[in-house]
């Protein structure tokens, strides 16, 4: 099974590289790009390790928490698309939801 990153994991990726030395801890962004890196790759034996994304509810998108990171994936026959390296407290939305007062 192959595992496909999205330009959006890979920009997320660059973002954790990036914030770290910012913060004066250089040497942690690279070691947690690695560490998620090896959690991704036990998706392909067992795809529905991660859980069901509370946000959306469906089988086929589901999340590894690789703390403080959310690591979330869409769940195919053939591949595995990691879409997003997400920071643990934030809430996924997708960018053409309704509006709260529309629901």
């Amino acid at each position: 099974m192959k595992i496909l990153i999205s330009d959006s994991a890979y920009n997320d990726f660059e973002a954790i590289i990036k914030y770290y030395p910012e913060e004066g801890a250089s040497h942690i962004g690279g070691q947690f790009i690695a560490s998620i890196i090896e959690h991704i790759e036990t998706i392909p034996a067992n795809p529905d390790i991660g859980r069901k994304v509370p946000e959306f509810n469906t089988d086929k998108i589901r999340e590894l928490i690789h703390g403080p990171f959310r690591v979330v994936y869409l769940r195919e026959k053939l591949c595995i698309h990691v879409v997003r390296v997400w920071q643990s407290e934030r809430l996924l939305k997708l960018e053409n939801t309704p509006a709260e007062s529309e629901i």
